[in-house]
C-alpha cells in the first residue's frame, strides 16, 4: 500500500509491521468482518420470516399446515447444525442445478448420479465457469445465508409459536366477541402482543446466530476465521514477503475481543428494546417498570 512496502526485506520494526498489516490478504481480513456483519443483517430477518411461517403453520388448523409446521422445527432442531449446515449446502446447491439442467438441457439423456458425481451439462452450473469471482463469492454466500435461516428459522419457529400460547386467549376471546374474523384477530391482536413473550428467546437466538458464524469457514466462504487461521500460521521467507511465527493465538485473540464487543452491544440493545416493549404490559416486566417509578 506504501512506497516503503516495496522492499520489505529492507524495513525497520515498525514500518515492517505497517507494510505487514496494509497487505493485500490483510485488506480481505478487515473486509471479511463486513461478511460476517452483512451474514446477520440479512440473516436475522429472513430467519425471522420463516419462524413466523413456521410457527403459523404448526397452529394452523388444516392438518398439512400443521403438520408441516411442526416437522420443519422438529427435523431441523433434531439435527446437529454443523451436520445440516454441510449437508444442506450440497443440497441446495444439487437442487438448484437439477433445476437448471431439466430446463436448458432437455434433451440430455446421460444419467445425472454416475457413482458418487453428480454431473449435470456444462450451461446448468451454478455459478458458470466463465463467471467473474465476484460471482462465485456471492453465490457461495447466498447459499449460506438461506443454510443459516433455515436451522435459525427453525429455533425461531419454536420461540414464536410458544410466544403465539402466551397471549391470553381471553384477548382472543373478547376480539372474536367484538366481530372480529379469525384472521383479523391473529394480525391485530395476537401478533402484536407476542412479540414482548418471543423477544427474550429470541434475544438468546440472536446471541446464538452471532456464536455460529464462524461456520462460515466450514461452509467455503472466507471469512474472519479462515483468515485468521491463514494469516495466522508460520510463514517463511520462501513462502512469504513478510515472514513470521506462529501468530494464530495473536489474530483468534483480535476475533475474541471483536465477539465479545458484539454480544456486548447487542445486549444493550436488546435490553433497551425489552424495556420500551414492556412499558405498560400486564407482565413481570411491566409491573417491574411501574414498582420502580412508584
Amino acid at each position: 500500500m506504501f512506497e516503503i512496502c516495496a522492499d520489505p526485506q529492507n524495513l525497520q520494526e515498525l514500518q515492517w509491521l505497517a507494510c505487514y498489516l496494509t497487505s493485500g490478504k490483510h485488506i480481505l481480513f478487515y473486509q471479511s468482518f463486513g461478511v460476517v456483519m452483512l451474514l446477520l443483517v440479512i440473516t436475522a430477518p429472513v430467519s425471522l420470516g420463516f419462524g413466523f411461517i413456521g410457527a403459523s403453520a404448526a397452529r394452523s388448523p388444516i392438518a398439512p399446515l400443521r403438520w408441516f409446521g411442526k416437522g420443519y422445527t422438529s427435523i431441523v432442531r433434531g439435527v446437529p447444525d454443523i451436520a445440516f449446515f454441510l449437508f444442506f449446502v450440497i443440497a441446495l446447491d444439487q437442487a438448484f442445478e437439477w433445476l437448471r439442467h431439466q430446463v436448458k438441457c432437455p434433451d440430455w439423456d446421460a444419467p445425472i448420479r454416475q457413482g458418487s458425481d453428480f454431473v449435470v451439462c456444462a450451461q446448468a452450473k451454478l455459478p458458470l465457469s466463465t463467471s467473474p469471482q465476484w460471482v462465485h463469492e456471492s453465490y457461495g454466500f447466498t447459499l449460506a445465508v438461506l443454510t443459516f435461516a433455515i436451522v435459525f428459522g427453525a429455533f425461531a419457529a419454536n420461540v414464536l409459536f410458544g410466544a403465539m400460547r402466551s397471549v391470553p386467549r381471553a384477548q382472543m376471546e373478547t376480539a372474536e366477541a367484538y366481530g372480529f374474523s379469525h384472521r383479523q384477530a391473529f394480525w391485530r391482536i395476537l401478533v402484536p402482543q407476542m412479540w414482548l413473550y418471543a423477544l427474550p428467546g429470541l434475544s438468546n437466538l440472536w446471541m446464538i446466530l452471532i456464536k455460529a458464524t464462524p461456520l462460515l469457514f466450514l461452509l467455503g466462504v472466507e471469512d474472519i476465521v479462515y483468515w485468521a487461521r491463514e494469516l495466522g500460521g508460520s510463514k517463511t521467507a520462501r513462502f512469504s514477503d513478510y515472514p513470521h511465527g506462529d501468530w494464530r493465538m495473536y489474530y483468534f485473540g483480535a476475533l475474541l475481543v471483536f465477539y465479545l464487543l458484539l454480544t456486548k452491544l447487542s445486549e444493550i440493545v436488546l435490553d433497551k428494546l425489552m424495556a420500551r416493549l414492556s412499558h405498560g404490559q400486564a407482565t413481570a416486566a411491566g409491573e417491574a417498570q411501574r414498582k420502580a417509578a412508584a
